[in-house]
């Protein structure tokens, strides 16, 4: 990895030179040194230092004294001190990179950063995708009241991952280009459309449930969950007045998938995005109550799933008949009978669905 200055390089691209030079693969490298292929790769990219007894393998293998490899090591070891300093690069910073390694190699994945290895440009880096001079100074971003208190209601909560997570969910929404003026009379319109999709024979029909959402002015995203954000879903308007709605697939479980999204529309329409909404699992206050409500009774008709309760036949046939008559699939009603305590969660394992798209 090349470091600020274009004189100093890490070990690991001189030794990449030198192979090139010598026509030599990495993996014959590793027949000669008795390193794995995957060690030596590491160095190459810059992830790893070269060890002291590793130096002695390359003296042997390459012909390049021990010596100088320890040099070129401590060398670049020196320069990357001193640009940590002069970049105001701290301990209490690179704890913070830490507690984000998640965050980081998904961030490396989708190269939004070069490295989720710890070292001054990947710090660097990640500072500039969370738009924070240092990252010591996310937990000092002032939010709305709504939002902070959501936050400090919910103790599973590490701050500098969910600030992450939803930085991950506001690059996404940039990505989508809106055409359409934010307008909740479509949504409201196209509410049965979106019902229907839990029919659609595509194993993954997030682009039409995108494509939706887009015309009604919002837009709309799954982004992985990570370990520190116990989060369902997050709402917030956008700068051009668009609503951006993200959902995880925390669960898996269909079900409660289709009422996330039900519920995160309900908290639209409720005019709770003003507020940037994020939704735990463990919070619930009276904006929660009411989405929950919104998103269950348009699921399930009110009147006619406590005629259902009333009758109390639960057997498959007449859950599915009774989905039939919701427009819903039956794991839908599976699963607000195991919520309402009517079913185990283990009851009828065989019908119930499981999306895990890859965000």
């Amino acid at each position: 990895m090349m470091s600020k200055d274009e004189n100093i390089k890490h070990p690991g691209e001189i030794l990449a030179a030198l192979l090139d030079e010598k026509n030599m693969t990495q993996r014959e490298l590793s027949y000669r040194t008795g390193v794995t292929e995957k060690h030596i790769s590491t160095i190459i990219k810059g992830k790893k230092d070269i060890s002291t007894s590793f130096a002695k393998k390359l003296e042997y293998a390459l012909s390049k004294p021990m010596e100088e490899w320890i040099k070129l090591q401590a060398r670049y070891d020196n320069y990357m001190l001193n640009l940590e300093k002069n970049l105001g690069i701290d301990d209490e910073e690179k704890k913070i990179f830490k507690r984000l390694s998640d965050i980081n190699r998904f961030l490396e994945s989708k190269q939004l950063i070069n490295s989720s290895e710890i070292c001054a440009e990947s710090i660097v880096e990640l500072r500039k995708f969370m738009g924070v001079t240092n990252l010591t100074y996310i937990t000092k971003i002032p939010y709305n009241a709504a939002y902070r208190a959501q936050i400090n209601n919910n103790v599973n909560v590490d701050p500098y991952v969910l600030y992450a997570w939803k930085r991950i969910c506001e690059y996404y929404a940039n990505q989508n280009i809106l055409d359409n003026e934010l307008s909740l009379n479509l949504l409201k319109s196209q509410l049965s459309n979106i019902k229907k999709l839990m029919f659609s024979k595509l194993p993954d029909f997030r682009k039409a449930l995108t494509e939706i959402f887009k015309e009604c002015g919002i837009a709309f995203m799954i982004v992985p969950h990570f370990k520190g954000a116990p989060v369902q879903g997050f709402i917030s308007k956008m700068e051009t007045g668009n609503i951006m709605l993200c959902l995880t697939l925390r669960q898996k479980r269909a079900d409660k998938f289709w009422f996330t999204l039900f519920h995160e529309i309900g908290h639209i329409l409720n005019g709770d995005a003003d507020n940037s909404f994020v939704d735990f699992s463990s919070v619930k206050n009276q904006n929660e109550e009411q989405a929950d409500l919104f998103a269950g009774n348009y699921l399930l008709n009110p009147d006619d799933y406590r005629h259902f309760l009333i009758i109390g036949n639960y057997s498959l046939s007449s859950i599915k008949e009774f989905s039939k008559t919701q427009n819903v699939q039956p794991y839908i009603v599976i699963g607000r009978l195991q919520n309402d305590g009517e079913l185990e969660w283990s009851d009828y394992p065989g019908e119930m669905v499981y999306y895990d798209w890859v965000a």
